[in-house]
């Protein structure tokens, strides 16, 4: 449910403005309105901020050991600009290492001698002259040039001129020192890296301060942000400012409490059309399961959308159970899940609803799978008895043939012919069913929405339509014989739909003629309908493709048989294991991947964006507040 919202405006007085923030944020239940303010103060503190979360990052890149006692001075503050300063002395180090490595390199082949003793003989009148000539270079010298070789490579050669230059030619540039000082300085640098990264290290111990600091600066920046927003007020008489937001309607009688004791005036009122409030959703605690997948998408519903989350979490757990189809792949995520909940809980002593999903998610997965026989992709013949009495026939196709449900032979005209794998059939249809029994869902709160609007006539409309396109799909991919009122549904749904899309008032007359200029867009939006009822097949055909991949890896470990010595059956033995634990957990990662891809898809685009027209434009509900009140809330 989304919470309703009450636009607030409080004026204040500048002289208590400090004190009537801090009185609001006490409160902890406005939601100021979103502007681009700026201040140097702010400015400050969110380069603080910034630096701040760089330590963060930083020092989680290093492991506690829980066995070492932390060190000395753990619970000192500044803990970030401590590790900024060491963060930026080891770029520097760090530079430094790489110039005097390119200073070596330059060097080395000239080998160890004392540049000073060159720079002195210079002094005194005594030149001599370092050269690395090219080959070529070195073959043009004259008789009188007088030149020592000191060394040669393949390319160059490398030696003194003595008494003068050489003409054409540029001296090598003599190094600041010997190469063993450049080697000396190179392990010194680092010395003090390693001895940067053993701080670093040590204040990991500290990283619950850094986050004590970074909370901190968050909070003087919300208030600053509050401070900038604060409006003056021209009274003539008395400088007053005013700060307007948004908080729940329920919220109301504290603010007006609030208002009276702090000498506020309040205003409170609905938001306007024009107005972009906050959106809060507030769930039952089963509910509120999806939330932590709303959150890892980044969608959150406007404000004046939709609250999906109790059929998106029914049907999801439905596109999921189909999707992975296994039960004993529905046991392993239920095991991994535990082992992962019983770690949170022993921390917070709950389990998120993270894992509670994970856990509903599980346990519909292993109810499919045993409804279908699935388990590892084992062939039905080979199941012990009991798990064979949980299969529901109609979704097996290793078993018999059985006859179509009665309820089924009473609502469709099912095919003469039967076809040869009925569970094939079946899964089809209940895709095909499941999709517009969501899609009609769409259409039904659309018309709840427009009421008393004729818009919703519409609605209304392309409902009865998508019942008839139902019927189409079941006709040209399951060859139920198409019964003679689907083409009128189409057709009647349609011309309704028409004549009341742009029913909002003026001539009646006016708006169908708007309608019907457009009825190519229109008609299009009619065939996406079909197709958005056809996507739903992809449910069957990714389950299917995660059963034959399992059945293939089942096929190449254990298709040959353990016949043959000891040794050879043990060898055999392991390698099918092997083949089995890759096969099963690789089926099992794209399982989940197909999930993202198409489970999640067919609620966010066929479900809620095709047919309810939700564009997720909202943004959360996020009250001015301190931050040790938000946890003693939650």
């Amino acid at each position: 449910m989304i919470v309703p919202m009450k636009k607030v405006s409080i004026l204040i007085l500048d002289a208590v403005r400090n004190v009537s923030l801090e009185k609001l944020r006490e409160l902890g239940v406005l939601h100021l309105e979103r502007k681009s303010v700026a201040s140097d103060t702010l400015s400050k503190l969110i380069d603080l901020k910034n630096k701040a979360e760089g330590a963060l990052g930083m020092v989680s890149n290093y492991t506690i050991d829980k066995k070492v006692v932390p060190p000395p001075g753990a619970t000192e503050e500044n803990t970030a600009a401590h590790v900024l300063e060491l963060v930026d002395k080891r770029k520097t180090l760090q530079e430094h290492l790489i110039l005097t490595g390119k200073e070596i390199s330059r060097i080395e082949k000239w080998g160890n001698f004392n540049p000073a003793a060159l720079r002195e003989l210079s002094a005194a009148g005594v030149e001599i002259i370092p050269y690395e000539l090219s080959a070529k270079s070195y073959a043009a010298l004259t008789d009188e040039t007088r030149f020592i070789v000191l060394g040669k490579d393949k390319n160059s050669v490398y030696g003194v001129a003595a008494g003068a230059e050489i003409d054409g030619e540029q001296p090598f540039t003599l190094p600041e020192c010997s190469l063993s000082e450049l080697n000396n300085k190179t392990l010194d640098i680092k010395t003090q890296l390693q001895d940067i990264e053993v701080q670093l290290g040590k204040l990991a111990y500290k990283k619950e301060n850094i986050k004590a600091e970074l909370a901190a600066l968050k909070e003087q920046i919300e208030f600053e942000t509050a401070n900038a927003s604060l409006e003056d007020a021209d009274t003539g008489k008395v400088a007053v400012s005013w700060i307007t937001g948004y908080a729940p309607e329920e919220t109301a009688g504290v603010l007006k409490r609030a208002a009276s004791e702090n000498g506020w005036a309040l205003l409170i009122d609905d938001p306007k059309e024009e107005d972009k409030p906050p959106t809060l959703v507030r769930n039952n605690a089963l509910v509120r399961f999806i939330q932590p997948l709303f959150s890892f998408l980044g969608t959150v519903p406007g404000y004046r959308e939709y609250d999906i989350s109790p059929s998106y979490l029914l049907f999801f757990c439905l596109f999921f159970a189909m999707i992975f189809g296994d039960a004993a792949y529905g046991f392993i995520l239920l095991i991994i899940t535990l082992l992962v909940g019983s770690g949170y809980k022993k921390k917070s002593g709950k389990f998120p609803d993270a894992v509670k999903l994970f856990i509903l998610l599980s346990c519909c997965t292993i109810v499919w799978g045993a409804l279908n026989g699935a388990w590892f992709a084992i062939d039905f013949q080979y199941l012990p008895g009991f798990l064979k009495a949980l299969v529901i026939p109609q979704f097996n196709s290793d078993v018999a043939l059985s006859p179509f449900p009665g309820i089924l032979k009473a609502l469709f005209q099912i095919p003469v012919n039967q076809p040869s794998n009925t569970a094939y059939w079946n899964v089809q249809f209940l895709c095909f069913t499941t999709a517009i029994i969501q899609l009609v869902w769409a259409h039904t709160k659309n018309i709840k929405k427009l009421l008393p609007s004729l818009v919703a006539l519409a609605q209304l409309g392309w409902l009865v339509m998508m019942i008839g396109l139902y019927f189409l799909v079941l006709s040209m991919l399951l060859q139920i014989t198409l019964p003679g009122f689907a083409v009128y549904l189409i057709g009647i749904g349609l011309f309704t739909y028409f004549i009341f899309a742009n029913q909002t008032g003026g001539n009646f007359a006016l708006n169908i003629g708007k309608s019907f200029s457009n009825f190519l867009p229109t008609f299009l939006n009619a065939v996406s309908s079909f197709a958005d009822i056809i996507s739903y097949i992809r449910l069957f055909a990714v389950g299917l493709a995660g059963t034959s991949i399992a059945q293939s890896f089942n096929s190449m470990a254990l298709g040959n048989g353990l016949s043959g010595s000891v040794g050879s059956i043990i060898l055999k033995l392991f390698a099918a294991c092997l083949i089995l634990a890759f096969g099963h957990a690789l089926n099992i990662v794209m399982n989940a991947l197909s999930v993202i891809v198409h489970g999640v898809r067919l609620n966010l685009l066929e479900y809620a964006g095709n047919h309810l027209g939700m564009e997720w434009s909202g943004y959360s509900y996020t009250p001015f507040a301190l931050q040790q009140k938000e946890k003693r809330q939650a």
